[in-house]
């Protein structure tokens, strides 16, 4: 019964491997618990001040150029400069943002004008943190830890996407705006805390400081490998057209259950959740590129049944479905990125993966909140989960290298496992 559960739960080898793996997990909790209390409370907030899903799906478009500007900035940044440091303080940063958030929500009027400003903000330091966090993952797991530790870090994600979005629906609606913000302000400030213990991860010998140059030679390396540019490619497909969060709120009112706002962002993360739990497999597989393709096309397939049916408990499902799907995916990318980019690249290929992954949510935002305002909230929904299915197939089929990924026989695969076995100090 034991080797039975061993092959299903989640390979905890990168928890009892590395310290600061164990340190990131617990900060990552932390921090997630309390930006998806802001996460719910701020387009609630924009809803409650205009009833528009255009003005929240206005949010993505705010949130567009930060990212992208700061996203590849940060990821040449993260090869420059010691990662721990500008971790530490992007999330002081982010908490300082969340005290704009607190004050404007206490005013007699909260203005509309901030809210934005602040999304803008929050997107600017993401596209800062986030190549370094993921950049340093490669650092401190063990190559062959790397789909365990992504598997872990989806767990953990999960764990504060089902509490968060639960938490803030009640808090915003018995408390107010004002004491979602101020959860998150104190889950900044613990977060904080626990990057400043992390050990120190200076910049490779020689690395060059951020410039155009260097970003454009990470541009390069993920344009010359066909498996990379797949992983891209599908994500924003899938983000694109299939990322219908913005416009949850008007999907609850439509069915008539306003309380269930909440429950469909916890819902996407408690199937992620599941997939997690039940992961332990999935560190047995070498064709990671399928995880990639199949997870995508299962995510449409999800949001699409979830715009088509029309009882709650339904959607509610299929959003959990979805979750699981997105989690397949998810697992695929960031065990390929982990396992084929060079250690003097992977913070600006992680710049280019935050565009990825970041970028297709908030062009999402606004095509779900444009759509819906022009066609109803409900078609908006399964109507992007088609085309997002069309386009994982076509991407799939243009791009068969991807599918044929073998972590055992790919060049790059076997190059940085021993560039990172060369890195490795000896017992």
């Amino acid at each position: 019964m034991t080797s039975k559960l061993s092959a299903v739960l989640p390979d905890l080898s990168p928890w009892r491997s590395s310290a600061d793996f164990r340190r990131l997990w617990i900060q990552g909790l932390v921090a997630y618990f309390g930006s998806f209390m802001a996460l719910i409370a701020l387009p609630l907030q924009i809803k409650d001040l205009t009833g528009s899903p255009l003005a929240v799906g206005a949010m993505g478009a705010v949130e567009l150029i930060p990212l992208i500007v700061f996203g590849l900035y940060g990821g040449a940044l993260a090869d420059s400069a010691d990662k721990r440091l500008l971790i530490l303080r992007t999330e002081v940063g982010l908490g300082v943002l969340a005290a704009v958030l607190l004050v404007n929500a206490l005013l007699p009027e909260p203005m509309l004008w901030p809210l934005y400003l602040v999304a803008a903000g929050v997107s600017a330091m993401v596209g800062l943190q986030r190549p370094a966090l993921d950049s340093l993952m490669a650092r401190i797991v063990p190559h062959d830890q790397l789909t365990a530790a992504a598997a872990l870090n989806n767990l953990r994600w999960q764990f504060g996407g089902i509490a968060g979005p639960a938490a803030a629906g009640l808090v915003v609606a018995y408390a107010g705006h004002a004491t979602a913000y101020g959860i998150t302000i104190a889950g900044f400030a613990a977060s904080a805390l626990m990057c400043a213990r992390l050990a120190p991860s200076p910049a490779a010998d020689g690395a060059e400081k951020p410039s155009l140059r260097g970003i454009a030679e990470g541009a390069r390396y993920a344009w010359s490998r066909p498996v990379l540019l797949g992983t891209y490619a599908i994500d924003l497909v899938a983000m694109i057209f299939a990322f219908p969060v913005a416009i949850f709120p008007f999907l609850a009112d439509e069915l008539d259950a306003e309380w269930s706002m909440g429950l469909m962002y916890a819902a996407i993360a408690f199937g992620s959740m599941v997939l997690s739990v039940m992961s332990g497999w999935t560190t047995r597989v070498r064709r990671h590129g399928l995880f990639v393709v199949y997870g995508a096309a299962v995510w449409g397939l999800a949001i699409a049944a979830a715009g088509w049916v029309g009882n709650v408990w339904l959607v509610l499902l299929c959003l959990a479905v979805a979750g699981a799907g997105d989690t397949l995916s998810g697992l695929g990318r960031m065990t390929i990125w982990n396992q084929t980019i060079p250690d003097e690249l992977r913070g600006r290929l992680a710049g280019i993966e935050v565009l990825s992954y970041s970028v297709g949510p908030q062009l999402g935002q606004v095509r779900s909140g444009a759509m819906a305002g022009w066609t109803g909230t409900r078609t908006a929904i399964w109507s992007g989960g088609v085309v997002c299915v069309a386009g994982v197939a076509l991407l799939a089929t243009a791009l068969p290298r991807l599918l044929k990924y073998d972590s055992a026989t790919d060049e790059d695969a076997l190059r940085r496992r021993a560039q990172k076995e060369s890195m490795t100090p000896p017992a």
